[in-house]
């Protein structure tokens, strides 16, 4: 088998596994207990919330633990919200291609009176700092933009963007799921104000994230009870989970110079391959990506027959995020950069780990242009495309 969905998931490290055995074996205290062995594990939660802020330069107050990237981002969002009802402002920037996470939050603000602009997004993926600037009004209270895009991989301008809000006194929200732990992130330098993280997505468990808040910056608590993590989320903090988190976030910040490198090497010769298939195109800008993305779309076939087909042939890869992988609808991130209907229900998502090979790559390339060669053989919507009944979208 071919694991190629690190986007969706990825395998736990054993640095991560061996980092939680000891919190669930032995030191399995509640860290809100007074006695020493209650405050052994406080001092490991602790220790893991330095080591995850020194990963982002930020300061340890800084960090809240959440349930993960959804939670992180709902917070993030509902907080800059409430801090600019205070105000008066109730206007919030984003864009079109955001993880739902995201956006389904921006709808239910929407229904309770706030409004919200969704920026166009350019064909090759990308936001300008000009856009963001042109949108911000004297109502505005949140800008939010996702640093790297989960499904075609393009990189966002964060540190001009952010630059853009902290002129106008707005505060700026990265929902950087894809990108921390596989970019190098300095949240004082490029001007982040609040940062969402996933462990399950740099090698560390399920079921745990990070909210990064600048000073400042008041929470408002979407989990309510206890005292927990300085009372902006309540409930017994789930301390292997987090030791896991803080072990996967060093060793991937450790060695990502040299994981980076060998994705890029990867990345190149999987595109190089793909593009050899006919009237296929790389989706977003070819460069300005993360590492190990790569995403296509081919004319004349349907995404989740492709999906099967490959895993028929040992190849795991998606057609999107996985949080939609249940959808009928083609792609909203697609849509966005201008593809067709017909064109977006045809995506493949490959994302690549550095433990893969190019012998790995070489086998993606064979089965991939093999099952997409048998789909069109069966498909009338691609017969027609062939005998001119209905005109090509991408050029051969």
């Amino acid at each position: 088998m071919i694991y190629a969905d690190n986007a969706a998931t990825t395998r736990m490290s054993k640095a991560a596994i061996q980092a939680m055995l000891p919190y669930m074996e032995e030191a399995y205290g509640n860290p809100s207990s007074l006695y020493a062995f209650g405050q052994q594990a406080k001092e490991a939660l602790e220790d893991a919330r330095s080591r995850i802020a020194a990963c982002l330069h930020a300061d340890p107050r800084e960090i809240t633990f959440t349930s993960g990237g959804s939670e992180a981002d709902n917070q993030a969002i509902l907080t800059a919200a409430a801090l600019g009802a205070r105000k008066g402002k109730k206007h919030i920037v984003s864009t079109a291609f955001e993880h739902h996470a995201v956006l389904h939050t921006l709808d239910k603000l929407k229904s309770q009176g706030y409004e919200v602009t969704l920026l166009d997004v350019h064909a090759d993926g990308l936001v300008t700092p000009d856009q963001v600037a042109e949108a911000i009004r004297e109502d505005t209270c949140l800008v939010t933009v996702m640093y790297a895009n989960n499904e075609i991989g393009t990189i966002q301008p964060i540190a001009e963007i952010g630059a853009v809000c902290r002129e106008k006194g707005v505060l700026f929200h990265t929902d950087a799921v894809q990108t921390v732990g596989h970019l190098p992130i300095d949240v004082e330098k490029e001007n982040i104000d609040m940062l969402s993280l996933s462990a399950h997505k740099f090698h560390g468990p399920k079921g745990i994230g990070a909210l990064y808040a600048r000073r400042g910056v008041v929470l408002e608590p979407l989990i309510r009870g206890g005292a927990q993590e300085r009372r902006k989320r309540a409930g017994t903090e789930n301390v292997p989970a987090i030791m896991g988190m803080a072990a996967a976030l060093e060793e991937a910040c450790a060695h990502m110079k040299e994981s980076n490198a060998r994705l890029l090497r990867l990345r190149e010769k999987l595109m190089d391959g793909l593009d050899k298939i006919p009237y296929s195109e790389v989706n977003g800008d070819r460069t300005h990506r993360l590492p190990g993305n790569v995403s296509f779309c081919f004319e004349g076939i349907e995404g989740e027959s492709l999906l099967l087909l490959l895993d028929d042939k040992g190849v795991c890869a998606s057609s999107g995020s996985a949080c939609t992988s249940g959808s009928l609808d083609p792609s909203h991130v697609l849509l966005a950069i201008g593809r067709p209907h017909e064109v977006a229900h045809g995506s493949l998502r490959l994302s690549l780990d550095a433990s893969l090979t190019e012998a790995d790559m070489d086998s993606i390339i064979g089965a991939v242009t093999e099952v997409v060669t048998y789909l069109r053989s069966i498909s009338p919507f691609w017969r027609d495309l062939v005998t001119g009944k209905r005109p090509h979208v991408f050029a051969e």
